[in-house]
């Protein structure tokens, strides 16, 4: 009796080691973002779509960090990298402080690069917009909705330091230069929102001058419509806007705001996923020469917004 349930046992151990194998063949790909924000729901959205393709064979997480710090980004890749994950992409909070943090994880599993690039690191590849057009694309709105009338603009961003904020800026001011409008200033708030309204609410006290306004992150436009609305504001001040949060589409749809560059996070996603499993199994095609694989950027403005929002909602299942 005793040799055959030891007998059972040892089946059922041999059952139990033969499906932890199979777990962890599973492929564990990773997708870590910069803050919890909104804006993140697409690029959610596009990690679902790759699930889907890629099947059983991969296990596709999307993570957000407690805050968004650089530190905490790093200890979660560094939490990720020792649960066995096998690929791991991410928007760095603060790339140019987070070098050391990131070649450790690329010394370990494959380190790729989204929407904020970390080039100095030793990470594959940089999946994302060019945050210079962007910039740039946004300047030209301004110069268009001014038409010609001398600019005072005031900008608004989360992390000053971050690459994609200090190429969007320069962007910007690149297209309008020479065209009678100046960036006087970009106000941070380190991806605080109360602290993101509080900015603006501030210039508009304190720099009555400010005759045009920039959001450079996805939550600083709606700080800037919602704090234009309380001071009556709202269509005496020339906002050019970046990405597609609701509030943001709406005001462009209204008439409120000029235009707004919008990126396909729900590229980054999906193609970044894909893009870790081809390299994983050993498709290096898909990385070019330079790192760099860029993912347009598009104007939304009056005439596109309806048809803009209506493929969003189709992509993020309303």
């Amino acid at each position: 009796m005793n040799f055959k349930l030891l007998l059972a046992a040892t089946a059922a151990a041999g059952l139990l080691l033969a499906g932890s194998a199979i777990a962890q063949e599973k492929k564990q790909l990773a997708f870590v973002v910069n803050a919890s924000s909104d804006f993140w729901k697409l690029a959610e959205a596009g990690v679902k779509k790759a699930q889907g393709e890629l099947g059983d064979g991969y296990e596709l997480q999307f993570r957000y960090p407690a805050q968004g710090t650089a530190a905490l980004q790093n200890a979660l890749m560094d939490d990720l990298v020792a649960a066995g994950t096998d690929a791991i992409m991410i928007s760095s909070a603060d790339p140019k402080n987070s070098i050391d943090a990131f070649n450790k994880v690329a010394a370990q599993v494959p380190l790729f690069t989204t929407d904020s690039d970390a080039p100095q690191s030793k990470r594959i590849a940089y999946l994302g917009s060019s945050n210079t057009a962007a910039g740039v694309q946004a300047g030209e709105e301004m110069v268009k909705a001014m038409g010609g009338k001398e600019g005072k603009c005031m900008g608004f961003v989360g992390f000053l330091g971050a690459d994609n904020a200090v190429e969007r800026i320069n962007g910007f001011k690149t297209a309008i230069e020479g065209k009678g409008i100046t960036l006087v200033d970009v106000r941070g708030d380190d991806v605080d929102f109360a602290r993101a309204r509080t900015n603006v609410d501030d210039v508009l006290v304190a720099n009555p001058e400010i005759n045009c306004m920039v959001g450079f992150y996805s939550y600083n436009p709606p700080k800037i419509y919602e704090a234009l609305q309380a001071a009556g504001k709202l269509g005496q001040i020339t906002v050019v806007a970046f990405d597609e949060d609701p509030v943001t589409l709406g005001a462009v749809k209204e008439g409120s705001f000029s235009a707004t560059v919008v990126q396909q996070p729900f590229e980054w996603g999906y193609q970044g996923m894909k893009l870790m499993a081809a390299y994983l199994g050993g498709d290096k095609s898909m990385v070019p020469a330079d790192g760099l694989i860029i993912v347009p950027t598009a104007v939304i403005n009056k005439e596109n917004v309806d048809a803009f929002s209506a493929d969003l909602k189709a992509k993020i299942g309303g």
